[in-house]
C-alpha cells in the first residue's frame, strides 16, 4: 500500500524537476526533453521541449529551439518555433527566424530577426474600411 504511494510521488517529482546546462558547459548535439530547461551555458544543436525554457545572461543557443514558452536573457542564433510566449529581456541578443504565438520585448534588447506570429493578424486599413487579414501571416494547426 505505501510502496505504490512512494512510486507515484517519485514519478511526479521527476516530471517537475528542471534540467540545467550550467555556465561553462558546452553541449554539441540535440536535446529532447519533456521538462523545463534552464540554459546558462552553450548549446550548439536542436533543443526540443514541451516545458518552459529559460536562457540566462550567459546562455547561448546556436541552432533550432522548439517549445512552448521561453524567457531569453542570453544569445540566440537560429530558428525558433514556439507555441506560447517568447519574452525577450533587455540583455538578450536574438538573431534568426522566429515563429511565436505571443511576443514580449523589453527596451534595450537586440532583436534582429524575421518574426511571424501564428494565427490571423488584423491590420488597420488606411481608407477606414473593415480590417483585413494580413496575407503574410501563417496559420498552423
Amino acid at each position: 500500500m505505501f510502496s505504490s504511494d512512494k512510486k507515484t510521488k517519485k514519478t511526479m517529482e521527476t516530471n517537475t524537476q528542471q534540467n540545467i546546462v550550467a555556465k561553462g558547459t558546452t553541449i554539441v548535439g540535440d536535446i529532447n526533453s519533456q521538462g523545463p530547461f534552464r540554459i546558462d551555458g552553450t548549446v550548439e544543436g536542436n533543443v526540443i521541449t514541451s516545458g518552459k525554457v529559460v536562457v540566462g545572461k550567459s546562455g547561448l543557443i546556436k541552432g533550432t529551439l522548439k517549445g512552448d514558452t521561453v524567457d531569453f536573457e542570453g544569445t540566440f542564433n537560429g530558428k525558433m518555433q514556439l507555441s506560447g510566449t517568447l519574452s525577450i529581456k533587455a540583455t538578450a541578443h536574438i538573431e534568426g527566424e522566429i515563429q511565436v504565438s505571443k511576443l514580449a520585448v523589453e527596451p534595450g534588447a537586440n532583436f534582429n530577426a524575421t518574426c511571424s506570429m501564428k494565427g490571423a493578424v488584423k491590420s488597420l486599413a488606411n481608407d477606414g474600411s473593415k480590417p483585413e487579414t494580413a496575407s503574410g501571416s501563417e496559420k498552423t494547426a
